[in-house]
């Protein structure tokens, strides 16, 4: 089958399309033929060999993909030839036929698009998991998101707006500014020209955030903790 290879460790322009054996399938595992797959900063990490993940060589990278399964293991109750399905893979998506535990494959919706759903399963993942089960955000809270243009960033704006939220999306200049307001934030912060604590307390009438995503780290974090509302 065709696949992106990654035949030594290296940067990501050292590796290139290529041929790999259709891979074989264990109990509790479906073979997936791949419509659509994700690409995330991880795969370029495991790539290089900077990921907590290192495949043995030969291997396709690709963490997340979408598509239609071909064959189940043994054990597997849940899904059939045929399924269109969302899989969690952290590696070999990048390829004609991937294999996925059942345990980290979902069910995917016929609206939904292959390409629409291999997109979001990292992103919107991480930031449901962050917003709902560790944040615990309740309607009306304010939400400070840093890095707020990116995918995860994204993916923090409209899950908090959707749970009725004030998104303040916080990014390094204007044109990234203008992705987080068609996304849904109520107001944005350019914390390269201003000062990211002292613009969040006057976008919450001196009160501070609820509820930080911080996605950037380094300088920003001390400044983004000191814009908590206490």
């Amino acid at each position: 089958m065709k696949a992106f290879v990654c035949h030594e460790l290296g940067p990501v322009e050292s590796h290139a399309p290529g041929e790999m054996p259709v891979p074989e399938i264990a109990a509790g595992e479906l073979r997936v033929r791949v419509a659509a797959a994700g690409v995330n900063f991880f795969d370029t990490l495991i790539v290089q060999g900077k990921y907590q993940i290192r495949p043995p060589l030969p291997f396709a990278p690709g963490g997340e993909i979408a598509g239609t399964v071909e064959a189940v293991g043994d054990g597997v109750d849940d899904f059939r030839p045929g399924d269109r399905v969302l899989a969690f893979t952290s590696f070999g998506g990048y390829a004609e036929y991937t294999r996925a535990k059942a345990s980290m494959c979902w069910h995917l919706p016929d609206p939904v698009r292959f390409e629409t759903a291999a997109a979001g399963l990292t992103t919107y993942g991480t930031a449901w998991f962050a917003l709902h089960d560790l944040a615990r955000l309740q309607p009306g809270e304010r939400v400070l998101v840093l890095g707020a243009a990116g995918g995860v960033g994204l993916a923090a704006i409209q899950i908090a707006k959707l749970a009725g939220a004030r998104v303040i999306a916080a990014a390094g200049s204007e044109e990234r500014l203008e992705f987080c307001r068609e996304a849904g934030a109520d107001i944005t912060i350019d914390y390269v020209a201003n000062d990211l604590k002292d613009a969040a307390k006057a976008a919450t009438d001196g009160k501070g955030a609820d509820v930080v995503v911080d996605v950037v780290g380094g300088e920003f974090t001390e400044k983004a903790i000191r814009a908590i509302a206490w």
